[in-house]
């Protein structure tokens, strides 16, 4: 028998202002988008906003349906929305916020595990790491060097 452990590296920011400037602006980016947000049935309105190598910003917010589960993740949305009209072009960094009507959001939020393949897919498409930031409508930010760190044991891994 070996018994094994998983790390998860990540930081902790307490304010926008400690991080680099084109982080802050992604967040701020994600928070606009998150006012985007079709979340009628939840009143959890999330945003993302996706980095592209050559410096183009993709929003993306969540689109809730009554014929759940026919809505859509923010993260996705963007992810997708890159994918459809950015294809040549790497994803550097995601950030992810949350805001809700019912009350503040201000712990990070965190992405599905269907959007965190969808990541993991696209990093190894591209060869590389997206850079992933959450944060709720205020508070704490954290910071991961890529997908691989939010998904252990890949779905990718399996075959």
């Amino acid at each position: 028998m070996t018994e094994k452990q998983f790390v998860l590296p990540y930081i902790v920011y307490d304010t926008v202002e400690e991080m680099d400037s084109d982080y802050a602006e992604l967040l701020r980016e994600a928070h606009a988008a998150a006012r985007n947000s079709y979340s009628p049935y939840s009143r959890y309105c999330v945003g993302a906003a996706l980095l592209l190598d050559d410096g183009t910003i993709v929003r993306g917010c969540n689109i809730e349906n009554a014929a759940y589960p026919s809505g859509l993740c923010a993260e996705r949305v963007a992810l997708f929305a890159a994918q459809a009209n950015y294809p040549q072009n790497k994803p550097v960094a995601l950030a992810i916020v949350a805001h809700s009507e019912a009350k503040p959001v201000t712990k990070p939020v965190s992405p599905c595990g269907a959007c965190r393949q969808v990541m993991v897919e696209l990093e190894h498409r591209y060869g590389c790491k997206i850079k992933i930031m959450t944060q709720g409508q205020t508070g704490k930010i954290m910071f991961f060097d890529g997908a691989e760190t939010l998904m252990p044991f890949l779905f990718t891994d399996l075959y």
